[in-house]
């Protein structure tokens, strides 16, 4: 069975719209997009945005309760702020001992920080 990166390529390879126009709307780079192809579970968020661009309704291929979200995102936010940007909201996470966890947790959470700006800027100056 697919894992749900392999069910987001596939429907985007199905849906005909490139590559390059999806990571132009979602704000994001080409690495960022083909790096979630390869992930087992996906934030819901990105995968309803994905699912609007290309116009496929992925709630028959993945559930909510499938999808993750990442420790430090709210899938629902809490406080809107003017232009519909949205308040992160941190958690406090258990320290693992191991280093390669802390450095992927913090990796992790690097990767979406810049999404997010990526996001703010795109909501803020618009497309190029």
């Amino acid at each position: 069975m697919p894992h749900q990166g392999e069910i987001l390529q596939e429907a985007i390879k199905n849906s005909g719209i490139s590559i390059t126009r999806i990571v132009e709307e979602m704000g994001i780079t080409r690495p960022t997009i083909y790096r979630k192809f390869k992930e087992n579970t996906l934030d819901y968020n990105f995968v309803t945005r994905i699912g609007e661009i290309i116009n496929h309704d992925f709630s028959n291929d993945i559930t909510p309760v499938q999808q993750s979200t990442l420790p430090f995102v709210t899938a629902q936010p809490k406080n809107i702020v003017t232009n519909h940007v949205t308040h992160r909201v941190t958690s406090v996470q258990s320290v693992d001992s191991d280093p390669a966890k802390q450095l992927l947790v913090l990796q992790t959470k690097y990767i979406a920080l810049l999404e997010a700006y990526n996001e703010l800027l795109l909501k803020v100056y618009g497309p190029k």
